[in-house]
């Protein structure tokens, strides 16, 4: 199933993820990256597909900020299916078919992990998603892991999205980039957005130098 990007400005460069696709959703220590997660994963829920939803976090805590950031408070205990973990060395066990699978945050649950074992969950997950049309979605914490670890996660997802936050003299910028995308193409400029906790607001508009 193709999911929709709702989220104004950022849906005119990046319409949807197609199905059977891995995204990355990068940051520092902004929580844009999850936000942007459980954005695409609330847009699965309202289209009645199935998520499964891996976290470090309790499921009463990741629940709350589904609700929280949505504008409605739906009964999500049939298809949202929270798993809590403190690391991953396989995601197979908890694969859906035809549905989607997101992981928050994948670089702390598999920081113990060398790159080469990274690649091998990678290429595990593009072979789920071939065989299931299983939708991938991992928030990745920049900086963190070495970084042939982060190179390697990057390399063999289907999409990337990059939020970048800068202090200048008129406060806190935040931009995004996007070096690749699932249908080839790449933004190669970095394209402002706010974000409050609970909104994300993108200007085409405005250039962060």
């Amino acid at each position: 199933m193709d999911i929709p990007i709702e989220v104004p400005g950022l849906d005119t460069l990046i319409p949807q993820i197609e199905g059977g696709r891995i995204v990355v959703s990068e940051s520092g220590p902004d929580p844009a990256k999850s936000f942007f997660i459980r954005r695409v994963c609330r847009t699965a829920l309202r289209l009645q597909s199935s998520v499964s939803f891996v976290t470090s976090r309790g499921e009463s805590e990741v629940e709350g900020l589904f609700r929280a950031e949505g504008e409605s408070t739906p009964n999500y205990s049939e298809t949202l299916h929270v798993t809590e973990r403190d690391a991953i060395h396989d995601l197979e066990d908890i694969a859906v078919a035809d549905g989607v699978l997101a992981v928050d945050s994948f670089t702390l649950l598999t920081l113990d992990l060398a790159s080469v074992e990274i690649a091998r969950i990678m290429r595990g997950l593009r072979a789920l998603c071939r065989d299931k049309g299983m939708t991938v979605l991992l928030a990745t914490d920049r900086g963190v892991q070495q970084s042939s670890a982060e190179a390697v996660t990057n390399y063999l997802s289907d999409g990337v999205v990059q939020f970048h936050a800068k202090e200048g003299p008129e406060g806190i910028s935040r931009f995004l980039r996007i070096p690749k995308w699932t249908d080839g193409k790449f933004v190669d400029r970095n394209v402002y957005y706010d974000f409050d906790g609970k909104r994300m607001v993108i200007d085409l508009r405005r250039r962060v130098i």
